[in-house]
């Protein structure tokens, strides 16, 4: 079946791009649990604007101020108030709100560590320069602790290319891009260390396929470790996605 542009009508007026988005990562899911070995599992993540997690260790605040514990002299726990000083910056911002769509498959079998990524890209990551800076800034830090990284981009109304960003983040180019990248495309990317020591530099491995409205989507492999990896049938849940949508 073919893609359709899902941010114009008469495809836009059916569905919206967010219903796409927002379903397509629970069907991947379920097309993955057919196929992936016992210790992994994957799940969906969707969100939108500014998200973040906070570490269990995280410090208390209690009335605006920080605050840690010290031992009482009795045995007991006492709060003790610091007063910080001034900020040396203080100034109204926007930071970047990021919006997810994304699949995470994690091995069980190495405390439930994050192996594979799978990124819906939405046209707020694209909207703005630090926001797609934003975007690839995540993806160069996944692939760094190696873990895979997706891209799938269907956006038609935003004419950036964030696979490109994220090469230029990390000082590479890709002569697959030619010298218009294309508006829609599908990337499969890992990053390995094929040497033994430390010291030894990264190989970044990546599948560029182009999308093109009226064509079908590929088949991207998708990395869960050095020596393994899944056929990722975008086309398959694409096409269970609009069928669920009813998107003709």
């Amino acid at each position: 079946m073919p893609l359709r542009d899902h941010f114009r009508p008469p495809v836009a007026k059916a569905a919206s791009w967010e219903a796409v988005h927002g379903g397509w990562p629970m069907v991947i899911v379920l097309s993955l649990a057919r196929k992936l070995p016992r210790q992994y599992v994957a799940v969906p993540r969707v969100h939108l604007g500014a998200y973040f997690e906070v570490d269990v260790a995280a410090h208390k605040k209690e009335n605006g101020q920080n605050t840690t514990t010290v031992p009482e002299t009795d045995g007991g726990v006492a709060t003790a108030v610091w007063a910080p000083p001034q900020p040396t910056l203080s100034i109204a911002t926007d930071l970047p709100a990021l919006d997810e769509y994304a699949v995470h498959v994690y091995d069980n079998e190495r405390e439930q560590r994050l192996v594979a990524a799978i990124e819906l890209v939405s046209p707020a990551n694209k909207d703005r320069p630090e926001h797609r800076r934003a975007f690839a800034a995540k993806c160069a830090a996944l692939l760094q602790n190696q873990v895979s990284v997706t891209i799938v981009d269907l956006v038609t109304i935003r004419e950036f290319n964030l696979y490109e960003e994220l090469l230029d983040l990390i000082g590479q180019t890709d002569p697959a891009l030619g010298a218009a990248p294309p508006l829609m495309y599908a990337v499969a990317c890992r990053a390995t260390k094929p040497g033994a020591e430390p010291s030894d530099p990264w190989q970044l491995d990546t599948w560029l396929r182009p999308l093109q409205l009226g064509m079908a989507l590929p088949t991207l492999p998708l990395w869960l470790a050095d020596n393994l990896s899944l056929a990722l049938d975008l086309e398959e849940s694409y096409e269970e996605t609009c069928k669920a949508l009813r998107i003709s």
